[in-house]
């Protein structure tokens, strides 16, 4: 690209004229950016380090008081091209005067060197900028969401598209930032609402796995909590249940399908152990020593240390009646014994 430059002397205007008014058109039209704009400031405001006395041009901040602005906005057109001149797109601010034109460079590459908020330079900002270029956005959008949250929180609030957006970009965080995790935990426990909801989509979920084991593994436990191997109609049932929750949409709820099928499987599960002698025979046996488990362990976790500060009447009455159903128990099962030999 051909870089003409137009010497100040060839104006009519006088060079005070010319600082002046590049300063007034750049604070009507600073909002709009662009290189026109970026052109103004390099030919008005002299580099760093370069006195007074040496140019005609001003201070970033004499500039910023022209034109009705704040210095860091001057500035940010300053750094846009000065990183353009060291790419050798444009000419270096020695090479430029008050009033000089130059062939610029097309606007579509001004937002590679404009950075548009100071946020930007820090290490959040440039955290945002790389997330916005993965995403296949322009940094500055990223940028003026982040340092708008209350826009943010309203956009969530109004649009469910955007709150849907917004769930699975927390989704994505979550999974590296144990912190958030925490907070998300937190505030789900601490709000009824959400902690109905996911103890809803937890049981949804329980049993659509329970659903997914019997048509992928082939086995099934029964209520009594046996494992065994289901049977080819019972596995059709769980593939035929399961094939119909899978095709659901994302945003579909799950939790009635899940329930219509854990409960027509539990049936058919019950069916099957009914219907084999042996099987159910083993499965009132299991159910039996399971109940038989947990007593002894309730039983076994009562304490009679320093007894005699709490007992009661009450107390052995109930020890009395349990004994006695303990002991009902013992015969019945000794009876049970005597007749199978």
């Amino acid at each position: 690209m051909t870089l003409a430059l137009v010497p100040s002397e060839t104006s009519p205007v006088p060079l005070s004229d010319l600082v002046a008014r590049d300063a007034r058109e750049f604070g009507a039209y600073a909002r709009t950016g662009g290189w026109a704009f970026a052109l103004m400031v390099a030919r008005s405001v002299r580099p760093g380090g370069q006195g007074a006395e040496e140019t005609p041009k001003v201070s970033a901040k004499e500039f910023a008081e022209l034109a009705g602005c704040s210095p860091e906005r001057v500035m940010r057109y300053y750094r846009a091209w000065d990183r353009a001149a060291d790419d050798g797109l444009v000419p270096q601010f020695e090479a430029l005067r008050p009033g000089a034109e130059v062939e610029l460079p097309d606007a579509d590459v001004w937002l590679s060197y404009y950075v548009s908020r100071n946020s930007a330079t820090s290490e959040r900002g440039t955290a945002i900028a790389e997330a916005a270029e993965a995403e296949g956005i322009r940094p500055t959008k990223a940028l003026e969401v982040a340092e708008n949250p209350t826009a943010l929180r309203a956009a969530i609030l109004a649009d469910p598209s955007t709150a849907r957006a917004a769930r699975s970009a927390l989704l994505d965080r979550v999974k590296e930032d144990p912190e958030l995790q925490v907070e998300l935990a937190r505030d789900v426990v601490r709000t009824d609402d959400l902690k109905k909801a996911v103890a809803s989509e937890s049981r949804a979920a329980d049993r659509i796995g329970y659903v997914r084991q019997i048509a992928e593994s082939g086995q099934v436990k029964t209520p009594a909590g046996q494992t065994i191997e289901a049977p080819v109609e019972l596995r059709q049932e769980a593939e035929r249940h399961l094939s119909l929750i899978d095709e659901l949409d994302e945003d579909e709820d799950t939790g009635e399908w899940a329930t219509e099928a854990y409960d027509t499987l539990r049936s058919l599960v019950a069916e099957t152990v009914e219907a084999d002698p042996e099987l159910r025979v083993q499965e009132r046996r299991t159910k039996f020593y399971s109940s038989l488990q947990r007593a002894t362990k309730v039983f076994e976790e009562l304490t009679f240390d320093d007894v005699q500060e709490f007992a009661e009447d009450d107390m052995v009455r109930q020890l009395e009646d349990l004994q006695q159903a303990i002991t009902s128990c013992i015969a019945a099962l000794k009876g049970g014994q005597s007749r199978e030999v």
